[in-house]
């Protein structure tokens, strides 16, 4: 079976082809030829991930699927949340004057410019506690007609959420995004300490992506 994975992360890519194994071949927009700058306007996971699907369905009609994953910080009102990927640029650009240029805001998807903002902004705050949270939308294209002439989509949805907690300094070198600053519950390392083979076993997208091989695996 081949789907399209709404994503050229490398990352990404990795971690849910690890996940899925070889019985689901997936590709990436790269792979299809696509080279857009998906949009991502909605204000939640789910909108987010179900407009990047979307986009791959209307412009290629292939089955496929795109996650969003936001990190929730307990005592930042479940901040920096959908906004994750861009947090030190968000942050930096609500503080500027309207008449000032934002150019200088950091790039959007820098982690280093994220974990620094993060950090700062709970301070010695010692309620540290966070959570990933990963949702996945799948659009499956369904043949209507012997001939595949005609088709339809469906639409469905896969959510996975681990616990843990925002560490007061970065921690290891392997991952992505927060990874340096986020520890599990029931570990005592980060993500980024812990390595690809714990991490693909017991994160959000990993129990996410497990949902969606679930659902695949029974069609």
């Amino acid at each position: 079976m081949k789907i399209v994975f709404a994503t050229n992360n490398a990352h990404k890519l990795s971690e849910i082809r690890a996940i899925l194994g070889d019985k689901i071949e997936v590709l990436s927009l790269k792979d299809i030829g696509c080279d857009a700058d998906i949009p991502e306007t909605g204000t939640t996971l789910k909108e987010n991930a179900l407009q990047k699907a979307r986009y791959v369905w209307e412009h290629y009609h292939m089955s496929c699927f795109a996650d969003d994953t936001g990190l929730e910080v307990d005592a930042l009102d479940g901040a920096p949340g959908v906004y994750s990927a861009r947090y030190a640029a968000v942050r930096y650009t609500a503080t500027l004057p309207q008449s000032t240029d934002e150019q200088l805001a950091p790039a959007s998807h820098d982690s280093e410019a994220n974990m620094t903002q993060l950090l700062a902004d709970l301070g010695n705050n010692n309620n540290r506690k966070a959570r990933f949270r990963t949702v996945i939308a799948l659009i499956l294209k369904k043949d209507v007609c012997p001939c595949g002439c005609t088709s339809i989509k469906q639409e469905h949805l896969f959510e996975g959420v681990v616990e843990g907690e925002i560490t007061r300094e970065r921690s290891g070198a392997e991952g992505f995004g927060y990874d340096p600053i986020f520890r599990p519950d029931g570990y005592d390392k980060t993500f980024a300490e812990l390595g690809a083979d714990i991490k693909n076993q017991i994160s959000h997208r990993a129990r996410a992506t497990a949902k969606l091989a679930d659902y695949l695996m029974r069609l």
